[in-house]
């Protein structure tokens, strides 16, 4: 079947590459493993070999019907046909450890990772393959300029490691971008001190991230704190007024939402939460 452009598909056929993912996976016997766009099926089977339960995430309407039939007598292996952004995965995983794998469509990244930071239960491991520069960007130390919004978003609930790159010869059709395997390791501890409101945060934030805090804090959309009430607040939790974002860490983006949460910030016109 040939990719289709429209679902953003490139097909990872390098079978070293594949072997190398299924390892970082390290699927265990309480394990469910669940597997983003698996396409062809190279890494289905070989995740199946080794997965004591897999469930199968496909959009495509034919790669999906070609799965169902050739694992229709797998044990242990589940195909759905169905959108990962909107499937819920309760219905199918129950109370068991989750760990997830996928090579995913590099234009709808973000969505992915939000998403599966949400699921519940939530992953103990996600190995996934992104573009290399968006790898570099989640990856990026406070104070460099990769850093970010979606740096802080999934740092602050989630530990994040570089695991090797991909070159982009080992798809086909060759993408014009080369790719990196990332493990990443959501903390669930971390969740009472994120949500919505440092998706708020850090949107306001990283977009005037060249002005000062206090000044972030009384102009962005949904804030409009007076000059007192932002000094206060970042005194509060230890920041100076003067400082930018891009010198704060995740523990930093949290604690800070928290104090401006208890003063009811950011108000209903503010950034979606």
């Amino acid at each position: 079947m040939r990719a289709k452009r429209s679902l953003g598909q490139n097909f990872l056929v390098d079978p070293n590459i594949q072997r190398k993912i299924v390892d970082a996976v390290e699927p265990e016997s309480a394990d469910t493993v669940v597997e983003i766009g698996p396409g062809h099926g190279a890494l289905t089977d070989a995740l199946a070999a080794r997965a004591t339960r897999l469930v199968a995430v496909e959009l495509d309407d034919d790669l999906a019907a070609a799965l169902r039939a050739r694992f229709a007598d797998a044990r242990g292996v589940t195909i759905v046909h169905g959108d990962v952004l909107t499937w819920d995965p309760a219905a199918v995983l129950g109370r068991g450890t989750v760990r997830v794998v996928g090579n995913i469509p590099y234009n709808i990244t973000s969505p992915i990772l939000f998403r599966l930071l949400q699921w519940r239960p939530l992953p103990e491991r996600i190995i996934l393959m992104v573009q290399r520069e968006v790898a570099d960007r989640l990856a990026a130390p406070p104070g460099d300029r990769e850093y970010g919004a979606m740096t802080v978003g999934v740092r602050a609930v989630a530990d994040v490691e570089r695991l090797f790159h991909v070159g982009r010869g080992a798809f086909r059709p060759v993408p014009n971008v080369d790719s990196t395997v990332l493990r990443i390791a959501p903390r669930p501890e971390a969740w009472a001190g994120a949500g919505g409101r440092l998706r708020s945060l850090t949107r306001a934030a990283f977009g005037l991230r060249r002005k000062q805090l206090q000044k972030i804090l009384r102009t962005a959309p949904g804030y409009g704190l007076s000059r007192e009430e932002a000094e206060t607040v970042l005194a509060e939790v230890g920041l100076r007024p003067e400082d930018r974002p891009e010198v704060l860490d995740p523990p930093a983006f949290i604690e800070l939402a928290a104090a401006l949460e208890r003063r009811g910030f950011p108000r209903a016109e503010g950034p979606d939460s």
